[in-house]
């Protein structure tokens, strides 16, 4: 069968289902460094200011593949070319080889990065995609247990990857790695994220309007404002996005696999 006629949603599927948790774990660096640091802007900025969503999406997937490390402390995934080409898209857009070139240079963008470190296996057929530190440093991966984010599979289980757009997967990583619920100043984004204010409340609409979050609004008396009270948005993620849905995905799936 051509390669453009498998059905890449298939080739997704089976990346997630070998994985041992039903969730992406994020180092919250990939989407904002630490306080006091000289620039609060991490790795994702990057991908939002160059409009990079398949990039970003391709990224997601591969730490998603990659569940487990090795004996030597690494964390990897090795596929052929026109699986990952595959699994990224390409071949919904373009055919043969340019829909491998098109996965060589999303690989390539995420090298120039820092996130990842790719070799050639099987005489250059294999593409072992190796994780660095998330906060593109290009050091060692080290799976993060503290200050991190879940992104769930339902992400591409449901193809919401298919729907959604680059300023709505930025906040809803952001919105991820925040306790619920938070308040996310508009005008703070490009300190706080590295992209405009008009990208985030593009982000907030179109996430309200899938059902991914919800959106509170109050009022908080501000005494030195003209009005003595400023309109504050609060947002939350829903099921199945929220930490109790992501909780009862690992005890099913952990209970799946002692069957």
């Amino acid at each position: 069968m051509p390669e453009e006629q498998v059905d890449w949603r298939e080739t997704i599927d089976c990346l997630l289902d070998r994985a041992k948790r039903p969730f992406v774990p994020i180092d919250k660096t990939f989407v904002q460094m630490p306080r006091g640091s000289a620039r609060r802007e991490g790795p994702l900025a990057t991908f939002v200011k160059n409009g990079d969503l398949r990039g970003l999406k391709a990224y997601l997937l591969i730490v998603a593949s990659a569940s487990s490390a090795d004996e030597s402390g690494e964390w990897y995934t090795t596929l052929p070319l026109q699986a990952w080409a595959r699994a990224f898209g390409c071949f919904e857009r373009a055919s043969g080889q340019s829909a491998k070139t098109a996965a060589g240079k999303i690989f390539a963008r995420l090298e120039e990065r820092g996130l990842i470190k790719r070799t050639h296996d099987g005489g250059k057929r294999d593409v072992r995609v190796r994780l660095l530190a998330q906060d593109g440093s290009g050091e060692d991966y080290r799976r993060p247990t503290t200050g991190f984010l879940r992104l769930s599979h339902e992400f591409w289980k449901s193809r919401i990857d298919e729907r959604i757009s680059l300023p709505a997967l930025a906040m809803l990583l952001v919105i991820l790695g925040e306790r619920q619920p938070c308040e996310l100043p508009s005008e703070r984004m490009p300190e706080w994220y590295g992209w405009s204010a008009d990208t985030a409340e593009r982000g907030f609409r179109e996430l309200e309007a899938l059902g991914i979050i919800d959106k509170h609004s109050s009022s908080k008396k501000t005494p030195l404002s003209p009005t003595g009270f400023t309109r504050v948005n609060e947002y939350s993620v829903l099921p199945p996005y929220d930490k109790s849905s992501l909780e009862r995905a690992r005890r099913n799936r952990k209970g799946d696999k002692h069957e």
